[in-house]
């Protein structure tokens, strides 16, 4: 058995195990070789001109066949057909017209040309130039791209409200919810970063705000503060928890505070102490700055809500003058609306020139507060007319000036001063020449601007004529860099669903839009002619099949 399958397999390697098989093997080596003579060649390509002879020959026949059999089939359709048939597109054109449109105000992009790029590009072709761009983007490291990406930066709103006792209860009145996922999260992260450190292991109380801090549910933060407390009745942080989420009112909330502020001295005092011991120490001391500094600014937006407004400027120039380095947190931006509410101009002009500078990070308020100030010199005799007739004077010069440089900064924020946009509670979080800023100063400032006579009259007169300096704002700024192109995306992450987010500059309707658009109207006028004059429709009909096809659609329509 053995020798025999061994003999077997020697034999597959060599050729056909049977004699029939090796006779039809040897006459297939014969045909093959004879194939690979010059004349076999000669024969063989005749044989395929030949061929494509007869297909080209042939196929225009079958085409013309076909084409008439498609002309006497269309020629014998009643005006009912042609009616149904323009009715439907018609609704299908609306239907993805009416999507289109839909996502468009949702996203800001055409579905269709989103699929495209994404699905379709790749499948064509399109994937193969496509690698290069994203090695541009990372070697480009242009001036611009550099420009560009600070401008993108989310920044902690230093007017947020309370969530216990004013977004809380908005969502309690409208059923509302004011505040993203997202924003919530950043909050969320700025609350770990603020107050906790590596020593938090060493006190229980820490560890258990440690942990709240990082809670989800708003019950689940408010019990572990609750717990840290029965820990340590001196726990700063958990008094801050509970201010800002359990507290209903700012006079609970103020209460919560003051408790934090006893309790944060005491433990800040104890790490001024020892904080050069060792570098735990010294992280342990800035967290206690931190929560120090959080407690106080609170305190003061506290007295500043309940009508102690001098309190309140007192409280917040005390702040700045003891930690003059935390200029970060902009605590001078809280200082400036309650110099506002207080009317005391020429120390907002004061602040103004110590922040309002060339080296410091600009925002909404020190731009927009600016332009008030110099508005308010001219604007109870402003007129358009007048100034039409004798030109403008040097003092509205300036006005006019500087609500341009603040247009330019946050071009958001004339529709929300000018009551051209609905408010909503502003997030917590903001972007910097975005709609979110906007948002936040207008919530705050918009007062200020009413109380000034004339201010809203010459901004109405005066904000559009900012963009006729900066025809390209995407591309080239007149006073600050070019607007940034990312504001769009993140403001739909900051601010709430039912709030319409402004776009700047405002985005052309894509091509697909207009297209669906004009495809809905022709079908439906179709529609409509048809079933008013059904035989005029049929006559013009069998007009465009004339023209479709010259050659067979006469011949066929005449015997027809």
């Amino acid at each position: 058995m053995a020798e025999g399958s061994g003999s077997g397999g020697g034999a597959s390697g060599r050729g056909p195990p049977c004699p029939g098989a090796a006779s039809a093997f040897r006459r297939w080596e014969q045909l093959r070789r004879r194939a690979a003579t010059p004349w076999a060649r000669g024969l063989l390509a005749a044989a395929a001109g030949l061929g494509l002879l007869y297909a080209v020959l042939r196929v225009p026949v079958r085409l013309r066949d076909g084409l008439a059999a498609v002309t006497v089939f269309l020629s014998t359709l009643t005006p009912k057909f042609y009616f149904a048939l323009t009715v439907t597109s018609s609704f299908i054109s609306g239907l993805i017209f009416v999507f289109e449109w839909w996502h468009f105000r949702k996203y800001g992009t055409s579905f269709i040309e989103q699929v495209s790029v994404s699905h379709l590009r790749p499948l064509i072709g399109g994937a193969e130039g496509s690698p290069p761009a994203p090695a541009a983007f990372s070697a480009g490291e242009n001036e611009s791209s550099r420009q560009n990406m600070p401008e993108c930066k989310v920044w902690r709103n230093p007017l947020n409200l309370f969530r216990g006792a004013e977004y809380s209860r908005y969502m309690w009145v409208t059923g509302k919810e004011p505040l993203t996922y997202y924003d919530m999260n950043l909050s969320a992260q700025d609350h770990q970063t603020f107050f906790t450190c590596d020593t938090d292991a060493l006190r229980p109380s820490d560890t258990v705000m440690q942990k709240a801090w990082r809670e989800r549910n708003p019950q689940a933060r408010i019990k572990a503060a609750y717990q840290a407390l029965e820990l340590n009745n001196d726990c700063a942080t958990a008094y801050v928890l509970l201010a800002e989420e359990e507290a209903t009112t700012i006079v609970d909330a103020e209460k919560y505070f003051k408790q934090a502020l006893k309790a944060g001295e005491m433990i800040y005092k104890k790490s001024q102490n020892c904080h050069s011991q060792s570098p735990q120490h010294e992280a342990q001391l800035r967290r206690d700055t931190n929560v120090l500094v959080y407690v106080k600014r609170r305190l003061a937006m506290c007295a500043r809500k309940l009508g102690r407004i001098r309190e309140a400027v007192k409280m917040m120039r005390d702040l700045m003058k003891e930690f003059p380095l935390l200029s970060m947190l902009n605590i001078h931006e809280n200082l400036l609306e309650a110099l506002l509410e207080l009317q005391a101009y020429a120390d907002v002009q004061a602040v103004l020139a110590k922040y309002d500078d060339i080296s410091l990070p600009k925002s909404a308020a020190i731009c927009y507060t600016a332009a008030l100030l110099k508005a308010r010199a001219v604007s109870e005799r402003f007129s358009p007319e007048t100034a039409s007739r004798r030109g403008l004077s040097t003092a509205e010069i300036n006005a006019v000036e500087a609500i341009h440089r603040a247009v330019e900064f946050n071009p958001h924020v004339p529709k929300y001063l000018l009551e051209m946009k609905s408010l909503v509670l502003p997030p917590e979080h903001i972007l910097k020449r975005g709609d979110s800023e906007a948002v936040a100063y207008a919530f705050f400032h918009l007062q200020h601007w009413k109380r000034i006579e004339g201010a809203l009259n010459l901004l109405h007169c005066t904000w559009e004529g900012t963009f006729r300096m900066i025809p390209y704002p995407l591309e080239k700024g007149h006073l600050f860099y070019p607007y940034p192109s990312c504001t769009e995306t993140a403001d739909r992450e900051l601010l709430p669903t039912f709030h319409e987010v402004s776009v700047y500059p405002q985005k052309e309707l894509p091509f697909f839009i207009h297209f669906t658009a004009g495809l809905c109207s022709f079908s439906a006028m179709l529609a409509l002619l048809t079933h008013q004059f059904p035989e005029l429709m049929v006559i013009f009909a069998k007009a465009v099949l004339r023209l479709l096809w010259p050659v067979s659609a006469p011949s066929v329509l005449a015997s027809s």
